[in-house]
């Protein structure tokens, strides 16, 4: 015999059909169920079933009212409603975590008649969509918040810092390198990535990261030379994979070398660049910066260059992002398939209006052609270490590489387009302007 019927039947006899005898009101209009409500109900006898001790009451207008003791009064009016729907009668409301579900009408919790009008259930798919959009877009604008608030603190911080330059400059970059190292080596960790490869030892990562924060001092100690470093290095960390006790791995070799060149070496070229100390003194910004704050002297070629390039990355990533939300339709790379083509080309546009004004600005480069020429390079590098970092994401298929930074993510996602950046414009800087006279 089905859930339904057995309900009906213990309701004409004044049984409880969980066990318990009740003195129980009986209705004139009890009926059997509707087949396809029969069906309904005979799925939820198992939820029934679980509910304990309760207490029935069949209602005069043949609706049955249910309460489960020792349960929350949530699911007991929950379940109660569901019923008195499937038996049919007056309408029902009732409520469930916020939204409104039927629950009997007829008779309150005390078997009395209440007067409340019903309400209509928001099940309708407009009205669901409708509840998903609001209690979402607080989420949605308290993000934006804090894209906006902390990626202007660190806009301001590192500003700072490059116009501070030596070793304040070099200790931001070492801890940066720091963080920045083990979020790779967490991502290289990551259950996706151990599938198809082996991670390197603790020891390996170990190294690693304590390299990522003396390199830049090494770099800066040593006035730029850091290759010797590099090379011992690469070849230490060689031995250490090779004389594991495990059995050694390829995996183990690139990603643990790729880690050491892609989190250490490459963005120690942003201290080499900063260093360039040729003077540049043809700006009148530069001619009344204040002698305590270094004087005109302590504007530099290094620290223009800095400024422009940071400034640039800014822009093609800005311009990136609105223009491939306006315009966006021709996907670029399968590595990230919200970037467009159209998005692509207002980053580069952005990058080349900042660069010539900025160097209209502060009289370097000399030309509009070179300031085009560095926009240009500078765009290329910082699209390459996007996508660099997202192919590395997306193997370990995580959104984001941490979570550090309320809004942006981790300290690679907000610094993935300054790795490959520093060593472009310094080659350019360093011999780019000077082989073609630009």
């Amino acid at each position: 015999m089905s859930a339904a019927k057995a309900a009906v039947q213990a309701c004409r006899v004044g049984i409880n059909p969980f066990g318990n005898r009740q003195s129980l009101s009986v209705s004139s209009h009890t009926s059997t169920l509707p087949h396809p409500k029969r069906r309904q109900l005979s799925r939820q006898q198992s939820a029934f079933a679980s509910l304990g001790t309760h207490q029935w009451q069949c209602a005069s207008s043949g609706r049955l009212n249910l309460e489960a003791a020792g349960l929350s009064e949530g699911l007991a009016k929950r379940d109660a409603g569901r019923f008195s729907q499937w038996w049919g009668g007056r309408e029902c409301q009732g409520r469930n975590e916020g939204r409104r579900r039927p629950a009997c009408v007829g008779a309150s919790a005390e078997g009395q008649q209440t007067n409340e009008e019903p309400q209509p259930a928001k099940d309708s798919p407009l009205e669901a969509v409708t509840e998903a959009v609001t209690k979402k877009a607080p989420a949605v604008i308290s993000n934006l918040a804090n894209r906006l608030i902390f990626g202007t603190l660190i806009g301001v911080v590192a500003g700072s810092v490059v116009i501070a330059g030596g070793w304040w400059f070099t200790l931001v970059l070492a801890v940066v390198q720091v963080i920045g190292s083990q979020e790779y080596f967490n991502l290289v960790k990551s259950k996706a990535m151990v599938k198809d490869s082996v991670p390197p030892p603790t020891i390996a990562i170990y190294a690693c990261n304590t390299m990522a924060f003396f390199f830049p001092i090494i770099t800066m100690y040593c006035g730029g030379r850091i290759g010797v470093a590099l090379t011992t290095t690469a070849f230490v960390l060689m031995m250490v994979l090779l004389l594991q006790p495990t059995k050694p791995r390829f995996s183990q070799f690139t990603t643990t070398v790729f880690g050491l060149f892609y989190t250490s070496y490459l963005p120690v070229f942003w201290i080499k660049l900063r260093m360039l100390n040729a003077p540049a003194l043809n700006s009148v910004i530069v001619r009344n910066w204040p002698i305590l704050l270094g004087g005109p002297a302590h504007w530099t070629v290094g620290l223009i260059a800095t400024l422009i390039s940071f400034a640039c990355i800014i822009a093609a990533d800005v311009g990136a992002y609105f223009g491939g939300k306006t315009f966006g339709k021709t996907p670029l790379t399968d590595v990230s398939p919200k970037k467009t083509v159209e998005g692509a080309i207002m980053g580069l546009l952005s990058s080349i209006v900042v660069a010539v004004a900025l160097g209209r600005l502060f009289n370097w480069p000399v030309s509009m052609l070179s300031s085009a020429t560095l926009a240009t390079l500078i765009f290329i590098a910082s699209l390459f270490g996007d996508l660099t970092e997202s192919m590395i994401k997306r193997d370990a298929e995580v959104k984001d590489s941490g979570d550090l930074i309320p809004g942006h993510g981790g300290i690679l996602d907000r610094v993935d387009s300054y790795v490959f950046t520093g060593a472009l414009v310094y080659s350019f800087v360093k011999l780019g302007l000077p082989l073609f006279g630009l």
